[in-house]
């Protein structure tokens, strides 16, 4: 296990950095204490197509909550790059549980049309249609995914 060697009671504006890096929420990493079982330290877990990768870092073995917090960030990095996975800090779906296999885009066959849906950069739930009888089924499902695509570029590029 990598740990951070973090010496205590270091200047005013080092102990400025580690409150607001303890205080930010880091993506895919919780904290657990649990004081019955003695056990407080980072827990990373990184998906990545259907598979978890997953470690606990300790504050007694990495030396500190802000060590072994270093050390968690460090290794979910270096997870995400040897997988292959984009870095960032947004939530991204990658599993569609609609019939058509893509994340955002359903059909609706009682009102024959794709249903588009995305979330903006602000969080905001965005939603249109494309009429299978106005541009036929293989066009409008190209369409329907043509437009999550760009809605999905344009949220995380922000």
């Amino acid at each position: 296990m990598v740990c951070f060697n973090h010496m205590e009671g270091g200047n005013v504006m080092e102990g400025k950095k580690e409150k607001k890096i303890l205080q930010e929420k880091h993506k895919d990493i919780a904290r657990i204490d649990q004081e019955t079982k003695r056990t407080h330290g980072w827990y990373v877990r990184v998906r990545y197509f259907g598979k978890t990768h997953s470690k606990f870092f300790s504050d007694g073995k990495c030396g500190g909550r802000y060590s072994s917090l270093l050390a968690a960030i460090a290794w979910r990095d270096e997870v995400e790059t040897r997988l292959g996975k984009l870095r960032t800090n947004k939530h991204i779906v990658t599993v569609s549980n609609t019939t058509t296999g893509v994340v955002g885009v359903r059909l609706n066959d009682k009102l024959n049309r794709y249903e588009v849906s995305w979330v903006n950069a602000d969080g905001k739930q965005g939603k249109t249609s494309v009429s299978i009888r106005r541009h036929g089924k293989d066009k409008a499902f190209k369409k329907a995914c043509d437009i999550r695509k760009q809605k999905e570029a344009e949220r995380l590029s922000v």
